[in-house]
């Protein structure tokens, strides 16, 4: 029933006992007469158990909801790698629509990814946000049987020599930018990851203490966790902090700065330091000062190094996982990895076993 209020028509009705009373907000009696009949129309399919199709979506348009969806929950970082990941699925499913996509797809899309020369844990992180984009739309179930992740090595890493390492830091402290070469030293004495790093903020840092706290980091394990600093770490944060003079607790430990350079001889100085924001990235710097090093090394090739270094001082894997932040599942990942420096530890305790039993001889055993 359409009836009138002032000048705005409402419409009234009983559906399963229940009665119906709203305003469609229009002085049209047409449109109020098609808002009653559509409003009717959702009430019996949702009691009847009648759910809409949606309407096809393309997989480009799907990959950019998702990726505004996500963007205020995700940190920098994170919207980073999304963003890439999406740009090279859209190459492979731009014009496809969700619902069209097979676990062939998936796969000739893996062994694409493959042929262009990505590897295999790039892939892999790819195929998650693919999942993320179709589990939204509930449509990840039904291919998830049939796709399987690509194998990762996990021996991949790098151990830095002595020589490799002195002729990186002497390429890092000659670098146009100022903060690379106590970030390398840092992360050499502390394992820390590139995030914990990069985010550190002076209050953070006790100096005085001896250590330092981490914040934000990859892991649950490796949030909140304090690891002590050795002489050549407390040295190097303690010559960078007496750069900035008025320092305060909440400024970070490296922050964005803006370089320049002028004369001949091309000298390089600061022209802007924002100590609120820490700095984003190091790759150009890292990258030119391997090139003139002539050393072949990721970033985290610094904290491979670490953890070996570590573990053939005589260190357990527990220890080690413990300083460095590793969640359980990557303690069993590690100790397959690094499952051959720890052997003389494991060496050493088993032979604590000769020091506590009763003596016995090869001739009593054998009468």
């Amino acid at each position: 029933m359409l009836y009138k209020r002032g000048t705005v028509w409402w419409y009234e009705f009983v559906i399963r006992g229940q009665r119906i009373r709203e305003s469609t907000y229009s002085r049209s009696r047409s449109l109020a007469r098609r808002a009653m009949d559509q409003r009717r129309r959702a009430l019996e399919e949702g009691a009847n158990g009648i759910t809409r199709r949606p309407a096809p979506l393309l997989f480009s348009a799907a990959a950019r909801e998702h990726l505004a969806l996500k963007r205020l929950k995700w940190k920098p970082s994170t919207q980073r790698i999304e963003a890439k990941n999406v740009e090279h699925l859209i190459r492979g499913f731009a014009r496809r629509l969700l619902f069209d996509i097979t676990a062939g797809d998936v796969s000739k899309y893996q062994r694409q990814r493959r042929r262009d020369g990505a590897s295999c844990g790039t892939i892999n992180l790819e195929i998650a946000t693919l999942r993320a984009i179709l589990r939204r739309h509930r449509l990840w179930a039904a291919l998830q049987p049939d796709i399987e992740a690509l194998p990762r090595r996990d021996d991949v890493g790098k151990t830095l020599t002595l020589a490799e390492e002195a002729r990186l830091l002497s390429a890092c402290r000659a670098s146009h930018s100022r903060l690379l070469y106590p970030a390398v030293v840092v992360t050499l004495n502390t394992g820390l990851r590139r995030g914990e790093l990069l985010s550190l903020r002076w209050s953070q840092v006790d100096l005085a203490g001896l250590c330092l706290t981490v914040g934000a980091s990859k892991s649950l394990a490796g949030r909140g966790r304090v690891i002590p600093l050795n002489a050549t770490a407390t040295a190097v944060l303690g010559a960078w902090a007496s750069s900035f003079p008025e320092r305060r607790p909440e400024h970070a430990v490296f922050p964005t700065e803006r370089v320049g350079a002028s004369g001949d001889s091309f000298s390089v100085y600061i022209t802007g330091t924002d100590p609120n924001t820490p700095v984003r990235s190091l790759r150009a710097a890292w990258t030119s000062a391997k090139k003139v090093a002539m050393v072949s090394a990721r970033w985290h090739d610094l904290r491979h190094t670490v953890c070996t270094r570590l573990l053939e001082a005589g260190l357990s894997l527990p220890l080690v996982g413990r300083i460095l932040g590793w969640s359980p599942s990557t303690m069993v990942l590690m100790s397959h990895r690094y499952g051959h420096v720890d052997v003389l530890t494991q060496r050493e305790a088993m032979s604590r076993l000769d020091r506590l039993a009763v003596p016995t001889t090869a001739t009593t055993v054998l009468g």
